[in-house]
């Protein structure tokens, strides 16, 4: 990989994430802790979306919905391993992440696959209004189901296990949402580099011409838009794990606003975008948020003068106009 400005800046994103748990432990103060790997989770579930919409161009305002997914998969399954009762045709729930992980990019992809194969033959706002659609149908299905909480949610009793480590040290479980977040960056830098993101990036150039070359559109979006939600479900199972706490406001329609806002602030089809976008993110909420309540008006001010000036994002002001790192 050759060192250019875009991989030197998305190597010193990766460190300093890395470096500011390490350093908050060491000083004894697991609140940073918690905050870096806030900021990895939510990274994670943008750079799902980030393949939708910064390759397919496919502005989704449903992914909530897959993001809630993944934190029910992990908040039911934990009760059901933790009451012993089981979940469905005698299968018990379980703790261990890999599994629930398995479960819910599961379960988000087929609801992910229904929802695409209807969205998808629509385009620009009516896409944008089906996905949101969906999305809603989702939450007030979840406000409706008093088995697990209803409107107030679901507790995990106890966060979940993965082999090998104490999941319930704050230290411990930011490397496990650091790993899976970097393998997803991963997953995102093959999956642009591949013939499949090719295809994807032309759909959303010139839907035509890729049609004339024998090449099915539609088909490309519907596996884009699938990867895409499983990638955010994964995010919205460790992010329930991060909380000990799933509710319907996982699924409601503003966090897939906020996703889409992490990707602007970011910079839109970025490989470290999504970070970049989580980082500010989360640094603002936490620097303003305790001064004001309003503090996404200020928020806003900067996510105005991003679109106006800084159409790259934060990764474009840094390391320059080029999208490829």
């Amino acid at each position: 990989m050759v060192l250019t400005r875009e991989n030197a800046v998305n190597l010193t994103l990766a460190v300093l994430l890395l470096a500011v748990p390490l350093i908050a432990s060491a000083l004894g103060q697991p609140f940073y802790i918690t905050l870096a790997t806030r900021i990895a989770i939510l990274a994670l579930a943008a750079l799902g979306l980030n393949l939708a919409l910064g390759l397919g161009g496919m502005v989704s305002f449903g992914h909530a919905a897959f993001f809630g997914i993944g934190g029910y998969a992990a908040g039911i399954l934990a009760s059901h391993a933790l009451s012993g009762e089981p979940l469905l045709f005698d299968l018990s729930g379980t703790a261990q992440m890999p599994i629930i992980w398995l479960v819910a990019v599961i379960a988000a992809g087929l609801v992910a696959l229904a929802i695409g194969a209807l969205s998808l033959r629509t385009s620009g706002v009516y896409f944008i209004m089906i996905t949101l659609a969906f999305a809603q149908m989702v939450y007030y299905f979840a406000i409706s189901w008093p088995a697990y909480g209803g409107e107030d949610g679901l507790s995990i009793a106890v966060r979940n296990q993965f082999p090998g480590t104490n999941t319930m040290r704050p230290l411990n479980f930011f490397f496990v949402a650091y790993a899976v977040l970097l393998a997803g960056i991963g997953l995102f830098a093959l999956i642009r580099a591949s013939r499949f993101g090719a295809a994807l990036v032309a759909t959303r150039q010139n839907e035509i011409r890729v049609a004339a070359l024998g090449i099915d559109p539609y088909r490309i979006r519907l596996a884009g838009f699938v990867i895409s939600a499983m990638i955010t479900a994964l995010a919205g199972a460790l992010y329930a794990d991060l909380n000990r706490f799933v509710s319907p406001s996982m699924l409601a329609w503003h966090m897939s606003g906020e996703l889409i806002v992490l990707i602007i602030l970011g910079g839109t089809g970025r490989l470290f975008g999504p970070l970049a976008g989580a980082a500010l993110y989360v640094a603002f909420e936490f620097a303003l948020g305790g001064l004001t309540e309003r503090w996404q008006f200020f928020l806003g001010l900067i996510l105005l003068g991003v679109v106006l000036f800084a159409r790259g994002g934060l990764l474009g002001l840094l390391a320059g106009k080029t999208k490829h790192g």
